[in-house]
This record gives C-alpha cells, structure tokens and sequence, in this order.
C-alpha cells in the first residue's frame, strides 16, 4: 500500500495552490500516486534533492489543464503518442504554471529553475539530464502499473485492463532506475491479482 502525502509536509502550500490544476486528466489522481513513489525511491537514492524532486513530480503535469480534454484523449493517447503536439505543449505549459506557483509558494529562483528544467520534457525528451529527473521520471510512470492505474488508463486507450496490463509488461523497460523496475514488477504483480487478470 502506498503512503499517503504527508500532512503539515513543506510542499503542502505547493499542494494547495496547484490543486485546481490537477482536476484534469485524472491528475489528482495521478499526482498523489506519483508523489508517493517518488518519496519512496528518493529513500534509495540519497543523492537526490528531496525538494527538486518532490516539487517537479507534484507540477510535472499540471500543465495538461491548458488543453482540451478531447484533445488530450484523442492527440495525446494516439499514435506517436509521446511527440504529440499536446505532450510538448503540456510540458511548456507545466514550466510556465510551475513558476507561477512556486513564486506564490515563495520557492527560491535556483529550485524553480531546477524544477521547470525537469518539467520541460519529462515526457518527450529521450534521456534523463539528473538524478533528479531520473528519479521523477521514475515516478511518473509507477502509477500505470498500480490497480488505480490500470483501471484508469486502460480506458484511455481503448483497451481492457487484461490488455492493458499486457502492454505494460514491454515498459518496464523504459524505467530509468533499478529500484523503480522493481516496484514496477511488484506493483504489477499485486494488479493482475487484484483484478483477477489471469480470468478475465
């Protein structure tokens, strides 16, 4: 089970000014499964800023509040998926809303910088730039292999959850770091039992 966010956390003003941003594509949904996944991983990787992390995965994709949401299903789950225009313009949108919000919140200019660099891509760029932006990038991917995830998904590109659970196994793959393979694997693994996979 994933942990919820904590309350009384420092990003909590962070949450409450970008809350009316995530009411799009589900990201109210996806955010807090991320960000959970995301604390998790920076428990293996020291190394990494607590707080660039932490921010870049509660803003990466807030920006998908500036696209219609038809467009966002029907441009943004197609072919070619990941080179979209909606994926770039939600990734530039994120960088622009990210600022405002990290200003409002009174974050410094060097983390909103750092934070706008991870959210500028994070979708369609092909290599990760930190570890930083590897571990979000984890992050934002371990969601799809969750119950929630699939069930929410799945409808998204037209699939069933048996089929959409399939197409996952080929993307663990794309996780950039071993501990987030492993909990891609683990998460998956509970999913088919949850929904009975191996039946329907």
């Amino acid at each position: 089970m994933l942990d919820r966010p904590e309350i009384g956390s420092r990003y909590d003003q962070v949450w409450r000014i970008s809350e009316p941003y995530m009411r799009a594509r589900k990201n109210d949904v996806h955010i807090p499964l991320s960000y959970a996944y995301a604390r998790k991983l920076l428990a293996h990787y020291p190394d990494a800023d607590e707080d660039i992390v932490s921010l870049a995965i509660i803003l990466h994709d807030i920006g998908w509040y500036s696209i219609d949401m038809t467009d966002i299903i029907e441009k943004g789950f197609g072919p070619n998926m990941m080179q979209s225009d909606v994926r770039f313009l939600h990734e530039s949108e994120g960088v622009r809303m990210s600022r405002a919000v990290l200003e409002q919140a009174d974050w410094p200019e060097a983390v909103i910088v750092a934070v706008a660099e991870i959210i500028d891509g994070h979708d369609t760029r092909p290599y990760p730039r930190s570890l930083n932006d590897r571990i979000v990038r984890d992050a934002d991917k371990l969601w799809r292999f969750t119950t929630t995830g699939v069930a929410v998904a799945c409808d998204w590109f037209k699939m069933t959850p048996h089929q959409y659970a399939a197409r996952l196994t080929a993307q663990f793959a794309l996780l950039e770091t071993e501990i987030g393979r492993q909990m891609a694997e683990e998460a998956l693994a509970k999913t088919r039992v949850a929904l009975m996979l191996d039946l329907i």
